[in-house]
C-alpha cells in the first residue's frame, strides 16, 4: 500500500500546544525547537515558555535588585539573569540562574560572610578588587585563626536540587602561610559533611578570572527549611595575602 502524503506532522499543532510542550523540555531545547519552522520559533520565545523556565519567585527576586533589571520579554530576562549574578538588597549578595537547569545560583560577598577577625584592622582590610562583582573584598594582611563562615537560607534555594558550595578567591603575589591543608564544613537538614586536607594553593580556575576550592554539597527537597551552614578554617600558622570575594552556591 502507498505511504498516504496526508499523514499529520508535528507542524499542524497550535503554537499554544507547541508551547505547552515546549514548557515541558529544557532553555536549551526550546531555543534549538525555534529553528524549526516560523510557528516553532513563536513558540518557542513566547513568555509562556519562558516563564516555566523561571524560578517561581522570580518577581520576588528581582525586585530586591539594586539596579533595575531591565527586559522586554520572559526569554530575554532569563538570558539575562543566567548571563551574570545581579545584586540584591544592600549589594552584598549576587543573584543569577544556571543556563542549562534553570536553578538558582547564589554567591555570597565576603561583607555577607562572618570571617574570624574581619572587622579587625590589624588582621583584614575591606577595599575594591579588579573584577569584582562586590564593592568589596576581604584581604587578609595577617592572621593565624583563618575562619571564613557563610549562612544561607534553604527556602532561597531550588527544589529537588543538588547544590554545591564554593570558596571564591584570589591569592596576592606575596602571599605566604598558605599551603597548610585546611578544613571545610557543609551542615544542613541534620546532616554535616565534613573534608579535611583541604588547600588553598591547590584550586580550581573560574572563568571569571577567580579560583575556587568545593567546600561540600547537599541536597534541597521539598518541605526542606532551616539554614545552610559553609566553612572554611585552617588554623595551623600564620598567613596572608588572600583576597576573599565569596562563596557561591551553584546546582551540580
Amino acid at each position: 500500500m502507498a505511504e498516504s502524503n496526508n499523514a499529520p506532522t508535528i507542524s499542524v499543532l497550535s503554537e499554544g500546544c507547541v508551547s505547552d510542550i515546549l514548557s515541558n523540555t529544557s532553555p536549551r531545547d526550546a531555543c534549538r525547537a525555534a529553528s524549526i519552522s516560523k510557528g516553532f520559533n513563536l513558540a518557542a520565545d513566547s513568555d509562556a515558555v519562558w516563564d516555566r523556565f523561571l524560578p517561581p519567585d522570580h518577581r520576588e527576586v528581582i525586585a530586591r535588585a539594586v539596579s533595575p533589571v531591565v527586559f522586554d520579554s520572559k526569554k530575554q530576562l532569563y538570558h539575562r539573569l543566567s548571563e551574570s549574578y545581579i545584586l540584591l538588597d544592600r549589594g552584598y549578595l549576587g543573584f543569577k540562574l544556571d543556563i542549562e537547569s534553570g536553578g538558582k545560583c547564589y554567591m555570597l560577598g565576603a561583607r555577607d560572610l562572618s570571617i574570624a577577625w574581619g572587622n579587625d584592622t590589624r588582621y583584614w582590610e575591606w577595599g575594591h578588587a579588579t573584577g569584582s562583582r562586590f564593592a568589596e573584598v576581604g584581604i587578609l594582611r595577617n592572621v593565624w585563626w583563618l575562619d571564613i563562615h557563610g549562612q544561607i537560607a534553604s527556602v532561597m534555594l531550588s527544589r529537588k536540587t543538588t547544590y554545591v558550595a564554593y570558596l571564591v578567591y584570589r591569592i596576592t603575589r606575596d602571599s605566604w602561610g598558605l599551603s597548610e591543608p585546611g578544613k571545610t564544613i557543609v551542615s544542613f537538614g541534620g546532616v554535616r559533611n565534613e573534608t579535611s586536607n583541604v588547600c588553598l594553593q591547590q584550586p580550581q580556575p573560574r572563568n571569571d578570572g577567580w579560583m575556587e576550592i568545593e567546600l561540600g554539597e547537599f541536597y534541597c527537597d521539598d518541605g526542606d527549611e532551616g539554614e545552610v551552614e559553609m566553612v572554611f578554617q585552617e588554623h595551623h600558622r600564620y598567613k596572608g595575602g588572600l583576597i576573599v570575594e565569596g562563596i557561591e552556591l551553584r546546582p551540580k
